[in-house]
């Protein structure tokens, strides 16, 4: 049997335009656009997808959803075109793109993920709006340096490591004094550091509000038994059940995302092959860093889906 994993970005991956080719010229595809749009988001975000601004599109609000939205109509696209027998399947996604790959493994329903994204997303911008913090990429350190360079900026405010998403790129978050310390300590290390455009420091324990609201609001819905497994970000952990994934869920908000465990729990398993499904493929990215003999593929327009069926048929 093949073995695939399938992957799903987070935030940071949107562009104006995303999906449109997909749209124009697939109607499973611009179905899932359109029930979203008319049905439960509220608002025309098929127009912000499509047609911007770019700043209206980073907005968290209507980030999240979008990336989500995409994300998935390209998996049911792929799926559509893909013959799934004999091929055992492995699932994760990075922060915001495990929503995705709970809807991709049956897990949660589109709908129920998407209203469940709208209050994340909504959340995590109170909670921006009220500690005003901020993220940063800290490349080509070690693992130490970086958690050496949080604890000495920690004397200005929080600042914490928290997506840990491939050999030298790892992602800090925490108050803007603490942020601009680390910023300081990183240049006399000689490590190189980028603010992110982010509203808020994600993944810090200054989203511990935010999580305590979506504790409440996930009592609300019913996961089920997934298709196949999940590998959750928070504990990087192999998921073949549904019971314990909506406090996993819960936990990420104000947690890290253990990106390179869950690449090397997937590798450990056997798994040598992935695809990312939405846009950009920054997922994919980490992947190569991580495991570069890999065979690593995206579905984000025409062309990526024809290599990438063509690239399945032959492994």
């Amino acid at each position: 049997m093949k073995k695939i994993m399938f992957v799903f970005p987070g935030q940071a991956s949107q562009y104006v335009g995303m999906g449109k080719e997909f749209f124009d010229n697939h109607s499973i595809f611009s179905d899932i656009i359109n029930r979203a749009n008319d049905d439960a988001v509220g608002y025309d975000i098929k127009k912000i997808i499509f047609e911007g601004p770019l700043d209206q599109l980073s907005l968290t609000k209507h980030t999240q959803p979008a990336v989500f939205i995409i994300s998935v109509a390209c998996f049911c696209l792929f799926e559509s075109k893909f013959p799934m027998t004999d091929v055992q399947c492995l699932c994760a996604g990075h922060s915001l793109g495990e929503y995705s790959a709970l809807v991709a493994c049956g897990a949660l329903t589109f709908e129920d993920a998407l209203a469940l994204i709208l209050k994340r997303a909504e959340y995590l911008q109170e909670a921006s709006d009220k500690s005003k913090g901020g993220m940063a990429a800290i490349l080509g350190a070690t693992e130490s340096i970086v958690c050496d360079i949080c604890k000495e900026a920690s004397s200005c405010g929080i600042c914490q490591a928290v997506n840990f998403n491939a050999p030298g790129q790892i992602i800090i978050s925490g108050e803007l004094a603490a942020l601009e310390t680390a910023r300081r300590l990183a240049k006399e290390k000689k490590v190189k550091m980028i603010p992110l455009a982010v509203s808020g420091a994600f993944h810090s324990s200054l989203m511990k509000d935010a999580a305590a609201k979506m504790a409440i609001e996930m009592k609300k819905y019913q996961f089920d038994k997934p298709k196949f497994p999940i590998i959750t970000n928070c504990d990087a952990e192999i998921n073949t059940e549904a019971y314990d994934i909506p406090a996993k869920l819960v936990k990420q908000i104000a947690s890290p995302v253990l990106w390179i465990d869950t690449i090397q729990k997937a590798v450990s398993a056997g798994y040598g092959t992935f695809i990312e499904f939405g846009p950009k493929n920054i997922v994919s990215g980490m992947i190569r860093k991580i495991h570069p003999e890999a065979n690593i593929f995206n579905v984000e327009n025409e062309i990526t889906l024809k290599n990438t069926l063509e690239g399945l048929s032959k492994i």
